[in-house]
């Protein structure tokens, strides 16, 4: 009887390209068990699949769960220490746009209840993000994953991220067009992309649909598109303003406008120029300098253009830079219930007030969008599970997380909107105060992060609990502020683009630590995040609460007219404000108070001795190492496929993995290498053999003629010891393709 593994349960319900993927990974984590892949470059393979080492938890325990049930093993402890196996991890699930499916919620929240900690937390890139996962359950979660349409390759690593995109584009009443097209086929194009595959360090895209909202953030990323219109020869046309050189990071970078009007079947090609640019010119030795935002900020915008440009006009033409245009209406959404209008009834106080924040009348008479507010953006299984139930009743799968950590439901009928709410309650998916000050933003701070200083989500959640006691009276201008936290100065929380903002940072206090956070005032959410606060100073985690209460109060009671927040920051100005936060400045002994010496929900006395290297990105490894480690893997899966008497599989296989070395050292001299064998093999000869680049000082070009042989030759009809030569031949290939790899780099040095 064959064993039922997720693998062969979901044979043929995943595409070939993500299937493949997920037996790459597996066969490369077998290779880092036994010793045969770097861990710099695992490392990295596993951060481009969503794999991402967290906090260790010290021994605390998460709502009853076991060490076991939080994805530690024993049995695993053997593979030596500080390894990915030791502990538990965290899962990356992208999200393109946010676009979720009811089907793909469900499964969340099963997989959210059977390999983490029941919990699924949404981030501020509209990812889904599973704690305390077992590196060994990977694969089996891509898997599940991957039968409803969702993949977590390059979900983290130097990659490109996952690309964001407004909840609402297609039912605003502001904005140029719907993007969400735009951001799908950007997303499709470069998912795996060689050009994107060499870069020093991450990289983000975002799509607004409109200048004055904040749904894309387009000033926060490297590279961001915002609709715009043309009208050449009296046709309309479409297009994007388009942004390069943002990102945020302990110093932020606005981003600089490339070009007021970039038609929408160049994008893609622009960005790819881009993309070259970058991966060509930016820093690889020294991370903290390798964002997209230093390099234009170093040759100046006008220079990046002109290379970009260049780039350009080098490039192949791509079919598929314009082929998704022929569907874009495609994506037009088709409600599943009928127009309706809003009742006389005004309902219950918490109807009332629920109705007030989280819904959002579309530009389509009739309809609504809801947003389901997640303190601290989190859902349980069970949650996830009864919200996916109430979709399929009320909007079918038009589902979308946001980048302010919540869920938005569109096309509801305004008929329904009481219905809802009540389905919606019973799940406690019901809180009011969606869009304002109680919905606060934040990252994962001390709780999972490695880089983690101050408890984010803990000062979250208590000022949440705040705040929202005081919601009902709340003046509308307080009410309509941004709170986001970090919990350190990498800006994961957001906080320089929000009001009010925290990070974490440390103080000394009577040889302890003390946690506290600065004071980020006067950034803007609004017009596409268009401007950064600046931090005040820093005050003791446990003042936070009262430094807020501090800062409102003065603003409510000085406020000019209708002076907005940034204006009153900038009137009143940072000394004055230094001094409204100066006694809150203050940390007591600690044998007059020692709660300052530990921080929100956490009982323990205040240390960094938890913290770890961040893997915000991994180390930087050249697209050469990470080709020639697939076609490790290749050659692997040939020798298992030797050993399962598959002798025409494991020929097919040697010969691919001959194929990724070669294409892996040629990607060296040229990019516009494509996956096509005929023009590998040329190109191989060409630069490699008939250079004598390739040839061994042992055995000459002997192995590249191995390569040559097979390929004229072809491997089907092999006999299993025709096949076992052929297996031979390729881990020789593959071992001169190291050797030349590593005299080309000896060269480059």
């Amino acid at each position: 009887m064959i064993e039922q593994t997720w693998k062969n349960r979901l044979d043929g319900k995943i595409s070939g390209d993500l299937a493949r993927e997920i037996e790459v990974f597996e066969s490369q984590m077998a290779h880092r068990q036994t010793g045969q892949l770097d861990e710099k470059v695992f490392a990295e393979t596993r951060l481009r699949r969503g794999a991402y080492g967290q906090r260790y938890d010290n021994g605390q325990r998460h709502d009853g769960i076991t060490k076991r049930e939080l994805g530690y093993s024993s049995s695993k402890q053997t593979k030596g220490p500080d390894t990915v196996w030791d502990a538990p991890g965290m899962m990356r699930i992208k999200i393109p746009w946010g676009g979720l499916t009811a089907e793909q919620l469900e499964l969340i929240g099963e997989i959210a209840e059977e390999y983490s900690d029941r919990i699924a937390h949404v981030t501020t890139r509209q990812d889904f993000q599973l704690h305390f996962i077992h590196i060994d359950d990977t694969p089996d979660i891509m898997r599940r994953l991957a039968a409803v349409g969702i993949t977590t390759r390059e979900a983290c690593g130097n990659s490109i991220r996952n690309v964001t995109a407004c909840p609402i584009s297609g039912v605003c009443h502001d904005e140029s067009f719907d993007v969400t097209p735009y951001a799908e086929a950007f997303k499709a194009y470069f998912l795996g992309h060689p050009d994107v595959q060499n870069f020093g360090r991450k990289f983000k895209a975002a799509f607004s649909g409109c200048e004055q909202h904040a749904c894309g953030l387009a000033i926060m990323h490297d590279m961001a598109f915002v609709a715009a219109s043309q009208t050449i020869d009296g046709v309309k046309q479409r297009g994007f303003k388009v942004y390069v050189g943002g990102g945020l990071g302990a110093v932020p970078h606005p981003a600089q406008l490339y070009e007021d009007f970039v038609p929408e079947y160049e994008i893609l090609p622009l960005g790819q120029a881009m993309c070259r640019v970058f991966a060509r010119l930016g820093e690889k030795r020294n991370r903290a300098r390798a964002r997209l935002k230093f390099l234009v900020a170093k040759i100046g915008l006008d220079e990046f253009k002109k290379l970009v440009i260049e780039e350009r006009a080098e490039l192949p033409e791509d079919p598929r830079w314009t082929a998704y245009l022929s569907d874009l209406e495609g994506f037009s959404e088709t409600p599943m219930r009928d127009p309706g209008s809003l009742s006389d009834d005004p309902g219950s106080l918490d109807y009332r007030q629920w109705f007030e924040s989280n819904v959002q009348m579309q530009r389509q008479e009739g309809y609504a969008v809801v947003t389901i507010a997640l303190p601290l953006g989190d859902l349980t299984a069970d949650q996830l599970r009864g919200l996916a139930d109430v979709a399929r009743v009320y909007t079918g799968d038009h589902i979308r997380a946001t980048v302010e950590q919540n869920i938005v439901l569109r096309w509801v009928s305004l008929s329904d909107l009481p219905a809802l709410h009540g389905d919606l309650a019973s799940h406690d998916l019901a809180l009011p105060g969606a869009g304002t000050i109680v919905d606060i933003t934040a990252c994962p701070g001390t709780d999972t992060c490695k880089l983690g200083i101050s408890a984010s989500r803990g000062l979250a959640a208590e000022l949440r609990t705040q705040l929202g006691a005081k919601a009902a009276s709340m003046d509308t201008a307080i009410r309509d502020l941004r709170v986001k936290i970090s919990g350190c100065f990498n800006a994961c929380g957001q906080h320089h683009i929000s009001d009010i903002g925290f990070y974490g940072v440390s103080r000394k206090k009577g040889g302890h630590n003390v946690p506290h956070f600065q004071v980020v005032l006067g950034g803007q959410w609004s017009e596409n995040a268009k401007t950064f606060g600046l931090a005040m100073g820093a005050v003791p985690s446990k003042n936070i609460p009262d430094a807020l209460s501090v800062i409102t109060e003065r603003y409510l009671k000085d406020r000019q007219g209708d002076e907005s927040f940034q204006g009153f920051v900038s009137r009143v100005g940072k000394v004055e404000i230094k001094t409204m936060l100066k006694d809150l400045c203050q940390v007591p002994g600690y044998e007059v108070d020692p709660s300052y010496y530990s921080d929100w929900a956490d009982p323990r006395e205040y240390s960094l001795g938890d913290m770890g290297v961040g893997e915000c990105a991994g180390a930087v490894v050249a697209q050469a190492e990470m080709g020639l480690a697939r076609s490790e893997s290749e050659v692997f899966e040939a020798q298992v496929c030797l050993d399962k008497n598959d002798p025409d599989r494991a020929a097919a296989l040697a010969y691919q993995s001959m194929l990724l070395a070669a294409q892996a050292l040629i990607r060296e001299q040229n990019l516009n290498i494509t996956d096509e064998p005929n023009h590998i093999v040329t190109e191989f000869r060409t630069r490699f053999f008939d250079t004598r680049l390739f040839h061994d000082p042992f055995a000459g070009g002997k192995f590249a003629n191995y390569f040559f042989r097979i390929h004229d030759e072809g491997v089907a009809g092999l006999s299993p010891d025709q096949a076992h030569q052929r297996v031979e031949e390729a881990q020789l290939f593959i071992e001169a393709a190291h050797s030349c790899y590593a005299r080309m780099s000896t060269v480059a040095t």
